[in-house]
């Protein structure tokens, strides 16, 4: 096949890699050629943990964290263990249809870029709806990031998370390492939590969440990644990571966005989320807001499991099953 400009090659086009919908690998790499400004906005210059599914979804998948022989392009980086590895680069479509001859379907790429690896530009804020929660909480939750957002002055760009819930993104300034960003969303969580308490939380162990929506803080540390804008996402109806206005989210249905009705949708509105480049944010004002936290006594929250020990992290296990202090 041929894509910006270089022919690529797709073995075994007509596998089909959604047996309940019957979607073919050809046709979610025709997803992605349609929609390709969009795709390569998401993506571009950025370090990709390739998650395969080259059996289907109907089968477990697998990562590939540092980048095959048959990837175009690399770039150096550390993993959380500090040890490094090399990772695939999109700089155009014909990169992202390499994933996906690897049995890629979604994109997943770190909130950094080529040019510098240790400092992110872009906030993430992941939605994630505990089991019992109606996405029109998720929407309540994800106008009360909106409003945390615009009073603290920065801008967030939604999208569909392909799944059951939402992503908010803020474009910063690459001038913070991980852990600050990491420092910025955990605040940006506790404030919603405040505002929304029935609804919100920022709490990581789930036996805590309660019927809730949790902000999940830790997809901005190191290494951890998020379904890019248009990715195919799987699950059975091969529903899209869609990117929305805010207009749009007041009565979006995730299983509206698939890759059955994204590419026309892409064709009649263009990329709703196109703006996002055109100006970075100062991290600042999250950052005070975590100060006023921490003076307040809220310091760090759990890191996943696979991170070493932080300075200043509470005890990594679930308050159900940790140790009680003795009385007296």
């Amino acid at each position: 096949m041929e894509a910006a400009g270089r022919q690529v090659r797709l073995t075994s086009p007509d596998k089909v890699l959604f047996p309940a919908s019957g979607w073919t690998k050809r046709e979610v790499v025709e997803h992605y050629l349609l929609c390709a400004p969009g795709v390569v906005r998401g993506v571009l210059r950025r370090p990709c943990s390739l998650k395969r599914w080259p059996e289907g979804v109907d089968h477990p998948p697998f990562f590939t964290k540092r980048a095959p022989a048959t990837i175009r392009e690399a770039v150096a980086v550390r993993f959380p263990s500090a040890r490094p590895g090399r990772m695939a680069i999109v700089n155009d479509v014909s990169d992202v249809i390499d994933q996906v001859q690897l049995g890629c379907l979604d994109l997943n790429p770190w909130a950094v870029r080529r040019s510098d690896v240790d400092h992110p530009d872009e906030l993430r804020v992941d939605l994630d709806p505990q089991p019992g929660v109606e996405f029109s909480t998720v929407r309540r939750v994800a106008a009360e990031v909106r409003s945390v957002l615009d009073g603290l002055g920065l801008l967030g760009w939604p999208k569909t998370s392909g799944s059951r819930g939402v992503h908010v993104y803020v474009r910063i300034e690459p001038r913070w390492e991980f852990l600050e960003v990491r420092r910025a969303a955990l605040a940006l969580a506790r404030e919603v939590e405040r505002r929304l308490p029935d609804q919100a939380t920022s709490k990581w162990w789930k036996e805590e969440r309660g019927t809730r929506v949790f902000l999940d803080y830790n997809q901005n540390a190191r290494d951890r990644t998020i379904a890019s804008v248009y990715s195919v996402r799987a699950n059975p109806e091969a529903k899209v990571s869609c990117p929305v206005t805010w207009a749009e989210m007041e009565t979006v249905e995730p299983g509206d966005l698939t890759i059955a009705t994204v590419p026309a949708r892409f064709e009649k509105l263009g990329d709703v989320g196109a703006g996002i480049d055109d100006r970075a944010f100062s991290l600042d004002p999250l950052l005070e807001l975590a100060a006023r936290d921490e003076a307040q006594g809220l310091g760090d929250a759990p890191w996943p499991p696979h991170f070493p020990k932080q300075q200043g992290e509470p005890k990594r296990v679930q308050p159900s099953k940790a140790r009680k202090e003795p009385e007296g």
